[in-house]
């Protein structure tokens, strides 16, 4: 086994030798329709702790010649495929893990550096096939492809650490690409090139170098979907196996939707929450809120707005066409948004082509990095809301008006009330603090109406369920009237516990008391 060169199948091991494994072995079945075809370049595109390097610790222990993986996928859900036998241990794998090199290197030239390193691995194995010394790596494997028909598999880690950590240096940037597309472009020793990383591939005008990669990313998986993270019935599976409640997971860590997979789940934070018995920030807590906090403050017109509205439990339109798949060249808020898609702050429903916050664990993140100044305002409306909701339980339909008519005014310059659908975001700011004990639904169905918002209490909290209807420019009274009418509380039958109802109206005529509320216990039976 090599350090570059066929690195074998002990990082593999040690994953199945956890506490827990998820079998996601059944992407190798994808990775071999792959192979020797025009789809062989593939780049998938994941936020950090997505379970990128552990997919191609598999596809390395499963393709790399010199060591006998068969005992390690047996029983895995790979096993029955008919390709199985077909590829397993029959490729040269080439193991690059990019950051390692950006770190190694230091002052020397990262690129110089991983030749001679890979290179020298090669002469380890291949030294009899290359007659004369050779310091160019793409000269040593097109000659080991023309005196031995060698081809290899190559998997390529943090494949864009260079655009992430040296954002700066365009020019170390078009090197760093023009060595990527020498390396793998229209060359016949590649069988297959998996290269991972948080984004996708860098969009450079003439420098789109990497332009024969099929790209996986946040905002389209395709058929990689549930290998992106943990789908709803592998967590239904781990819950059920370490007796931790589904429903309080699902509030934590789902959120994430491609177009077949509507519930993807973040998988370091679901297994940190299994092993620990927990629910926890744990996804986030692996890197500073300072992070995020960068971006929501860059200064793009209705940027804080968006980002308000997702706080209150609403959806914002994204153009993700735009964004140059890098981390410094930023020409609208949409491009900042898709940023946030990528590094997973953000959800994305590619159908309604709109942005979201996906679960409790980023909300929490968000809240932090507003902390730190700048967002007083919203601030203040989110500390508010511990008490807005105290009223609202106890049925103090006045205080929770007069709590709304301050949360209107901490926000108005941010975010205005045109519609009864922005109305709906203030609300759900201002009821943030009832995330703790709910979910909040937007738009929940009922038959063929839907109620505007309602709040599903989690497990064992011993709350009241709450189905909230807006008006604007009508009345708090119209608003219950219509929740009673159309049946809005038939599509909480399974809920067995006590039901509010909250009618709330927005008056734009009256402005010393534009809200109003009136709140009611649901008739039983």
């Amino acid at each position: 086994m090599g350090i570059y060169l066929n690195p074998g199948n002990k990082s593999f091991w040690e994953a199945l030798r956890s506490r827990i494994y998820v079998d996601k072995t059944n992407l190798i079945a994808c990775t071999n329709q792959m192979i020797n075809t025009d789809e062989k370049y593939v780049c998938v595109s994941r936020p950090r702790r997505f379970g990128k390097s552990m997919t191609l610790a598999m596809l390395a222990a499963y393709y790399s010649v010199g060591c006998d993986s068969a005992e390690l996928f047996r029983g895995r859900k790979i096993e029955s495929d008919i390709t199985f036998r077909q590829h397993l241990n029959r490729y040269d794998v080439i193991y690059l893990n990019m950051q390692r090199f950006l770190i190694r290197a230091g002052k020397k030239d990262m690129l110089e550096y991983l030749e001679q390193a890979v290179t020298a691995d090669i002469y380890r194995v291949y030294g009899s096939l290359l007659p004369q010394q050779e310091t160019s790596l793409v000269s040593v494997l097109e000659q080991l492809y023309d005196n031995g028909d060698k081809q290899f598999i190559f998997l390529i880690d943090e494949w864009d650490c260079v655009m992430r950590e040296r954002q700066e240096s365009e020019g170390m940037q078009r090197q760093y690409l023009d060595f990527l597309r020498d390396l793998l472009k229209d060359q016949p020793y590649v069988a297959l090139a998996y290269v991972t990383g948080i984004l996708p591939v860098k969009k450079y005008g003439q420098h789109s170098a990497l332009n024969m990669f099929l790209e996986y990313s946040m905002t389209d998986q395709k058929d990689l979907e549930e290998y992106t993270g943990f789908t709803e019935d592998e967590v239904k599976s781990l819950c059920e196996q370490y007796e931790m409640d589904f429903a309080e997971t699902s509030s934590w860590y789902d959120g994430y939707m491609f177009k077949r997979f509507h519930h993807i789940y973040n998988p370091k934070s679901v297994v940190e929450a299994m092993r620990c018995r927990d629910f926890s920030n744990y996804w986030t807590s692996t890197e500073t809120y300072e992070a995020l906090r960068i971006y929501m403050d860059m200064d793009f017109d209705g940027l804080r707005s968006d980002i308000v509205q997702m706080l209150g439990g609403g959806r914002v339109k994204v153009n993700t066409r735009s964004f140059q798949n890098d981390m410094r060249s930023f020409k609208t808020k949409d491009d900042i948004l898709t940023l946030l898609v990528h590094l997973g702050y953000l959800g994305y429903d590619a159908g309604a082509k709109e942005v979201f916050i996906p679960n409790k664990e980023i909300i929490e993140e968000f809240e932090n990095a507003m902390s730190v100044g700048g967002w007083s305002d919203v601030m203040n409306v989110l500390k508010a809301s511990e008490k807005l909701l105290e009223d609202t339980l106890n049925g103090d339909a006045d205080s929770v008006a007069r709590g709304l008519d301050r949360t209107h005014t901490e926000v108005a310059s941010i975010l205005t009330y045109n519609d009864e659908n922005s109305l709906a975001c203030a609300i759900g700011l201002a009821y943030y603090s009832a995330r703790k004990d709910y979910r909040l639904i937007r738009e929940f169905p009922t038959g063929k109406e839907f109620a505007d918002i309602v709040f599903l209490p989690l497990p064992h909290t011993g709350k009241p369920a709450l189905v909230v209807e807006l008006k604007f420019d009508k009345s708090a009274s119209a608003a219950i009237q219509q929740i009673k009418d159309r049946k809005y509380t038939q599509a909480l039958e399974g809920y067995a516990g006590e039901i509010l109802l909250a009618g709330i109206n927005y008056d734009r005529e009256n402005p010393d008391k534009p809200h109003s509320c009136v709140i009611e216990k649901a008739a039983v039976g």
